[in-house]
């Protein structure tokens, strides 16, 4: 038997509060999602593109680490940030007993914080190893390298982990912006 409390709408703040999630949600969802996809790709070609170079940098592989390692944490924020929207469908809820705790609701944003902090060193480490193979390459190359030595000159290969790692760095910070800008929505209602 349901209970009058049990079958009104939400409150006006409640009501408020899951259309800011579900707004925020979907576009930290969409954004990370696309950047994710991209990073991935760029990584793809890279460890592709490794499989085929007669000399393989090693440096180059502790790049294409690190950036993997940040794309599967990219790949939680975006989880993340489809569950704001499943928090939002809970608060929309005329059934108050399925609303989600504020305690709740706060435990998994700042688990969203934490997963874009820790994804942003991840890319770090990886853009920094890439960018100082990069520029060890390229301050190294005498006039006339690629004629002499094609294997020495900076390959297109190489920029695409530096670029899997900018496009992870990008994508945690659209979710590290989400859940900040959502966690002070809530903690002002």
């Amino acid at each position: 038997m349901q209970t009058h409390s049990d079958t009104h709408s939400p409150s006006p703040t409640k009501q408020k509060i899951s259309n800011i999630f579900r707004l925020i949600g979907w576009i930290a969802f969409w954004v990370g999602l696309g950047l994710a996809v991209a990073s991935g790709i760029a990584l793809l070609f890279a460890i592709s593109g490794r499989n085929f170079a007669n000399e393989a940098n090693p440096a180059l592989g502790v790049g294409i680490f690190w950036a993997v390692c940040g794309l599967l944490a990219l790949l939680f924020g975006v989880f993340l940030s489809f569950r704001y929207t499943r928090i939002a469908k809970h608060l929309a809820n005329p059934n108050s007993a399925v609303h989600p705790s504020k305690a709740d609701t706060v435990q998994v944003l700042r688990l969203a914080l934490i997963t874009g902090l820790v994804g942003i060193l991840l890319c770090l480490l990886g853009g920094g190893a890439s960018l100082g193979v990069l520029v060890a390459k390229s301050v190294s190359q005498p006039p006339g390298v690629a004629i002499t030595d094609p294997y020495k000159i900076i390959r297109a290969l190489d920029v695409f982990v530096v670029l899997g790692n900018f496009n992870g760095i990008a994508g945690h910070f659209v979710n590290l912006v989400a859940a900040l800008g959502l966690l002070k929505w809530v903690h002002n209602q």
